[in-house]
């Protein structure tokens, strides 16, 4: 859920709509004009922060991010976040936020 708020925050769709969500694979709409390879070898290059691409039909269309074991850690959520923000020119800030906000509230 904090994921989630956070990618929100900063603008990104999910691909999957509520009620059909695992909180352990998180698909995002990749935004136009934006380069699905770049950001994702950005963010491993750099960050040491790996994201899943879409498969077949989906490749260059959305990011799989996996939430299990160390990655679905709060330190790791909001680094993810506010790389991610980073790479993307997004308001990494409102991100940490919104995902806090959810922290918080006792929720992941």
């Amino acid at each position: 859920m904090a994921l989630v708020a956070g990618l929100e925050a900063m603008g990104l769709e999910m691909f999957v709509q509520p009620e059909y969500r695992t909180p352990m694979l998180n698909s995002v709409k990749i935004p136009d004009g934006i380069d699905d390879r770049a950001v994702r070898n950005e963010l491993l290059n750099r960050c040491k922060i790996e994201i899943g691409g879409g498969l077949g039909p989906l490749a260059g269309k959305i990011w799989r991010i996996g939430l299990m074991g160390h990655s679905c850690r709060k330190e790791n959520v909001l680094l993810l976040l506010e790389a991610l923000g980073g790479i993307l020119g997004r308001p990494g800030s409102e991100a940490i936020e919104a995902a806090s906000k959810v922290y918080e509230q006792g929720l992941e």
